[in-house]
C-alpha cells in the first residue's frame, strides 16, 4: 500500500520531486517498465519518471532489502540499454527509520564493477523541505522532528491552504496514510478531516481494491462450503448403501471420525 501511495505523489506530483531532488522543476513523465527490454523484478515499487534528457528512478522502501543494490544497478543498465543517450539518477528513499545497517548502503560492487546510487533516509531530513511543496507534504510527519504529532498538525494546515479541494483531498489522504507508519490512526483521524479524505482519488481505490478482495474472498468461501456439501452428501448416499466406514474415508477424503459423525446422523433420522 505504501508503494502505491508514494508511486501516487511521485506520478501526479513529478514538479515537485524534481525539484526536491534535481534541484529544478523539470517536467517529468511516467515511463512504463514495459517500455525495457527486459521483465522487471518489481514493477509494483519501480518509479521511473523521464525528460527529453533523464531518467528518474525512485525506490521507497519501509524495510531494508538486502537485494535492492543489485536492483539499482539491474535498472540502470536496462536504461542504458533503452536508452543510452539519457542520463540516470537513482534514489533510494527509506520511509520508516530503522538501525538496519543496509539503509546506509548506496553501492553494488563485484570484481571489476562499481555502481553508486544515491540513499535519502526520510527521518534524517528537516521537515521544511517537504512543507514547501503540495506533493511533498505527506512526507514531513517522516521528517526529522522531535514532536510528529505537533508536525502532522502543521502539514494538516498546509493542506488545507490547497486550492484545489481535489488535490487538497489526495494530498490529506496520501498524508494520512503514511503518517500511520508512526502515529496511532486516533491521533491521525483527529487531525485530518476523514470525510474529505474518502473523496479522493487514493481512498476510493484502496477501498475499490477492499472490496474486490471481500468478493473474491466470499466467492471462495463459499466455493469451499459448496465444496464441502458435496463432499458431505456423496458420503452420506455412500453410508446408505451400506459401504464400509473405512472404504467411505478413503473415497471422500474425510477422516474416520467425521464419517462416523455422519453415520451417526443417518442412524438419528432413521430412528426418528
Amino acid at each position: 500500500m505504501f508503494d502505491n501511495i508514494c508511486k501516487f505523489l511521485a506520478e501526479n506530483f513529478s514538479t515537485d520531486f524534481a525539484t526536491w531532488l534535481l534541484g529544478e522543476p523539470i517536467s517529468l513523465t511516467e515511463l512504463s517498465p514495459s517500455e525495457l527490454s527486459l521483465e522487471p523484478i518489481r514493477a509494483d515499487a519501480l518509479i521511473l519518471l523521464e525528460s527529453t534528457e533523464l531518467v528518474l528512478h525512485l525506490e521507497f522502501q519501509t524495510q531494508p532489502d538486502v537485494n535492492l543494490p543489485f536492483r539499482m544497478i539491474d535498472y540502470r543498465l536496462r536504461v542504458y540499454r533503452r536508452f543510452p543517450q539519457k542520463q540516470m539518477r537513482q534514489v533510494v528513499i527509506y520511509l520508516k527509520e530503522t538501525s538496519s545497517e543496509l539503509v546506509q548502503q548506496n553501492t553494488f560492487t563485484i570484481a571489476g564493477t562499481r555502481h553508486e546510487f544515491e540513499v535519502i533516509r526520510l527521518w534524517e531530513q528537516p521537515i521544511e523541505v517537504f512543507l514547501r511543496y503540495p506533493g511533498l507534504f505527506p512526507f514531513a510527519v517522516l521528517g526529522e522532528t522531535d514532536d510528529r504529532a505537533s508536525t502532522l498538525q502543521q502539514v494538516a494546515q498546509e493542506i488545507i491552504g490547497i486550492p484545489d479541494q481535489r488535490l487538497q483531498n489526495n494530498v490529506a489522504a496520501a498524508t494520512a496514510i503514511l503518517a500511520g507508519l508512526v502515529l496511532e490512526k486516533g491521533l491521525i483521524q483527529r487531525v485530518l478531516r476523514r470525510d474529505n479524505m474518502r473523496e479522493s482519488v487514493i481512498y476510493q481505490e484502496i477501498e475499490a481494491e477492499a472490496q474486490a478482495k471481500g468478493r473474491a474472498q466470499g466467492i471462495a468461501e463459499g466455493r469451499a462450503e459448496g465444496l464441502q456439501e458435496g463432499i458431505r452428501r456423496v458420503t452420506i448416499n455412500l453410508l446408505k448403501s451400506q459401504m464400509p466406514l473405512e472404504e467411505v474415508a478413503k473415497l471422500t477424503g474425510l477422516s474416520i471420525e467425521d464419517v462416523q459423525l455422519l453415520q451417526t446422523e443417518i442412524e438419528g433420522q432413521n430412528n426418528s
